[in-house]
């Protein structure tokens, strides 16, 4: 069998990869490999959670059938946050939990993924073990030593007491626009606002089961530019299916990403002497803005490659307290073991109300050079780094950019393509680079055509 699992767990078309039968026996393996090989004898328990897909509704539920028939003891905490299924793990002191959910993807998917102990993503090794152990007889216990699913009442309420603990600063004053993308954040991103004293309009907060990411969230901002401009709010928070990022747009509508959010966060813990070593850790991806005002502000980088998964390493690596990408995935590691959009926009309202300045003022701590990106698809991915025509015209480029740009070029890590990224002071040369390098890639690494 192929791996299952990918960068976020286990993703595909719910009924299509992703059936009862295939979520069962997911369940019953991570039951063993997480569950009765760590406890020694004594009866595991797990956290389930959801986003409001209506597929996830049969697959929380054969994830918990799963579960129980090996004997694990499940508490169903139903539709919530990705980052407050993995706080609940850590809280109830669980030994694992579960998450559906396919994040921003749109409705007909779904994904399974699996938090250890604490809450934090499983490594490759953990995943590969659980894959194995499905080619194993299931452990089937009978009697009283079946597994319990019960509801988990107090869930959100937990949830929403720990954001609201984390905060430095109360939000009175600040009106905030909440686009909560039809996903898991619809109940409890508004509370917790709320709650810290915003005034609050909140859009794309009525799920049924098939409007997640439809139209709204982070992956479509227009609706809520519109709304924070037609409400006159002083900023507007979008976070996505399972509300692990965030994304803003200030009080004229202009979108604040990833990366501006990261600096601002970082100048803010910086200035309190809670950002550890003065380090924030970022991907590759991040724009090279963000490099030059760090170093202004006397914050060094650490760079990973793409994926949360590469930043949550380092940081714990380095014991570091931010990190994140320029997608909106944000991780305060004194406060959560993964991405947070809640969260991190609370912190975000926080710094504005404690600084008295609006979100473009404080955006302005980075200046965001033109980034292009090209998908250069259909070519063999496996040779980008190797072949020399390419390297050369990739050096060339970087010798007219100097030091005011870079050229980041990539293999997709799911599909044959390889992403052409030029970041210039310019955005005409930054495209024009790119389309270069683009041509290049084509012409360089095509496929063969397979013979009639």
């Amino acid at each position: 069998m192929s791996r299952l699992f990918g960068t976020d767990g286990v993703r595909g078309l719910a009924n299509g990869i992703l059936t009862v039968e295939l979520s069962i026996q997911l369940a019953q393996s991570a039951a063993v490999v997480l569950g009765h090989q760590e406890t020694a004898g004594r009866r595991p328990v797990a956290v389930v959670a959801r986003d409001p897909r209506i597929s996830g509704e049969f697959i929380i539920a054969a994830v918990s059938a799963g579960l129980a028939s090996a004997g694990v003891d499940v508490y169903d905490a139903g539709v919530l946050p990705t980052p407050a299924a993995a706080f609940l793990v850590d809280d109830l002191d669980a030994d694992f939990g579960v998450m559906i959910s396919a994040s921003h993807n749109p409705a007909p998917d779904n994904g399974i993924k699996f938090l250890a102990r604490g809450g934090e993503k499983l490594t490759d090794e953990q995943e590969d073990a659980i894959q194995a152990q499905m080619d194993e007889e299931p452990y089937r216990p009978t009697g009283a030593d079946v597994g319990h699913v019960q509801r988990f009442a107090d869930a959100e309420d937990r949830y929403v007491l720990h954001l609201l603990q984390t905060l430095p600063h109360r939000l009175d004053g600040l009106k905030v626009v909440l686009d909560c993308a039809h996903g898991a954040a619809a109940g409890c991103s508004p509370e917790v606002f709320s709650q810290a004293g915003a005034d609050v309009v909140v859009i794309g907060a009525d799920p049924d089961g098939i409007n997640i990411n439809d139209g709204y969230g982070s992956t479509h901002l227009e609706k809520l530019q519109a709304a924070v401009v037609e409400h006159g709010a002083d900023f507007g928070i979008a976070h996505d299916g399972d509300a692990d990022r965030c994304l803003a747009v200030d009080a004229t509508g202009t979108v604040v990403d990833g990366d501006q959010i990261m600096g601002i966060l970082a100048v803010a813990l910086k200035e309190s002497g809670r950002l550890k070593d003065d380090t924030l850790v970022v991907t590759v991806m991040s724009n090279l803005g963000l490099k030059l005002a760090m170093q202004r502000e006397g914050v060094r980088l650490v760079e990973t490659k793409v994926g949360d998964r590469y930043v949550l390493a380092a940081m714990k690596h380095g014991s570091y307290s931010l990190g994140g990408e320029q997608s909106g995935h944000v991780i305060f590691s004194d406060h959560a073991t993964t991405g947070d959009g809640v969260l991190t926009g609370l912190q975000l309202a926080a710094r504005m109300a404690a600084s008295g300045k609006s979100l473009a003022e404080l955006a302005a701590v980075m200046e965001r050079l033109p980034q292009v990106l090209i998908n250069v698809k259909g070519v063999d991915r496996d040779r980008a780094g190797e072949d020399p025509e390419l390297q050369a015209a990739v050096a060339d480029a970087e010798a007219r950019l100097g030091e005011t740009g870079r050229v980041l070029l990539r293999p997709s890590g799911t599909e044959p393509v390889v992403r052409v990224m030029v970041e210039a002071a310019d955005e005409a040369q930054a495209r024009r680079e790119a389309e270069d390098l683009a041509a290049v890639v084509q012409r360089e690494l095509a496929l063969a055509a397979e013979p009639a």
